[in-house]
C-alpha cells in the first residue's frame, strides 16, 4: 500500500470527530482508489460506495460523506450528466 495512504489511515484514526460511518466510506474510497490504480481523481457512484462501505439509506450516506467535506479530507466534484462520472480528491 502506498504510503499516502498508510499516512492519511493514521490521521483519520487520530482525528476524534470522526465514527465508524466516516470510516467505512473512507475505507470504501480507498478500495474504489487502489483498485483504479488512481489516488488524485477517484471516479466515483453513490451505489459503489454505499454498497462498499455497508451504509444502507441514502440519508446516511449523505451525512457522513458531506461531513468528510466540511472536515477537509475529500472534494466531491459532481458529474450531472447521465453518462458522466463523479469525481473525489483526498486530501492527505
Amino acid at each position: 500500500m502506498d504510503r499516502k495512504w498508510i499516512n492519511f489511515l493514521q490521521k483519520i484514526s487520530d482525528d476524534k470527530r470522526l465514527n465508524v460511518w466516516h470510516i467505512a466510506i473512507i475505507v470504501a474510497i480507498i478500495q474504489i482508489a487502489i483498485a483504479q490504480n488512481d489516488i488524485d481523481r477517484i471516479k466515483i457512484s453513490r451505489s459503489k460506495l454505499m454498497k462498499k462501505s455497508h451504509i444502507k439509506t441514502i440519508p446516511t450516506y449523505h451525512k457522513y460523506f458531506r461531513e468528510l467535506q466540511l472536515f477537509g479530507y475529500t472534494k466531491y466534484t459532481p458529474s450531472y450528466h447521465p453518462q458522466g462520472r463523479s469525481y473525489i480528491e483526498i486530501f492527505y
